[in-house]
């Protein structure tokens, strides 16, 4: 398979930040002491290993990989509200600077972080396309890292990791009051 030199370089990038992914997860799956923390990220594991060789595939492969195997996860959200954090008052962050393995706050930040960066990335991958193959496949990469930002995005708001308040219901209003609503109207020739 033939890759653009703009896509072999955004593939080769992508596929550095997998390779970082499951190292980093496989050492948080280890050190998580928090059993829902080690399930979630148990659960993501096998889905950042298939996009890592999925992403390997493209680059050492003369033919076009199965893009099959690159089917996006899916997430259920659980929170009882949207707006508000189930956790009250919010734990303090503390700082570590001095100890050798991190808490499972830190852990789950880390991951957050490293979702959010990889769904950017991935999305970013594949507007850069010009593979249809590939960029359906960074396609369904960005859709598995948006939901597991997503599912882990909820555990920390469940365990008051994350502030989640709603937004001032005035400037929502002043904010909303300044677009107007637009008809749907033929195109005129």
């Amino acid at each position: 398979m033939q890759l653009a030199g703009h896509e072999f370089h955004e593939l080769s990038e992508l596929t550095m930040g997998c390779f970082n992914t499951v190292s980093c997860m496989s050492t948080w799956m280890k050190q998580a002491q928090d059993q829902e923390l080690q399930q979630l990220l148990a659960k993501h594991f096998s889905t950042h290993i298939d996009d890592y060789n999925l992403k390997v595939e493209f680059l050492q492969d003369a033919g076009a990989p199965d893009i099959a195997k690159s089917e996006a996860d899916t997430y259920t959200p659980n929170l009882a509200s949207y707006t508000e954090s189930p956790v009250t008052p919010l734990p303090p962050v503390e700082m570590r600077l001095t100890e050798t393995q991190p808490n499972d706050r830190e852990i789950a930040t880390a991951y957050l972080l490293d979702m959010k960066a990889s769904a950017k990335n991935n999305a970013q991958g594949a507007l850069e396309c010009a593979n249809p193959d590939l960029r359906t496949a960074l396609e369904n990469a960005y859709l598995s890292t948006s939901h597991h930002a997503y599912e882990i995005w909820q555990y920390m708001v469940n365990k008051g990791y994350y502030p989640l308040a709603p937004a001032p219901a005035m400037e929502i209003q002043s904010v909303g009051k300044i677009y107007p609503v637009l008809k749907q109207q033929g195109v005129q020739s």
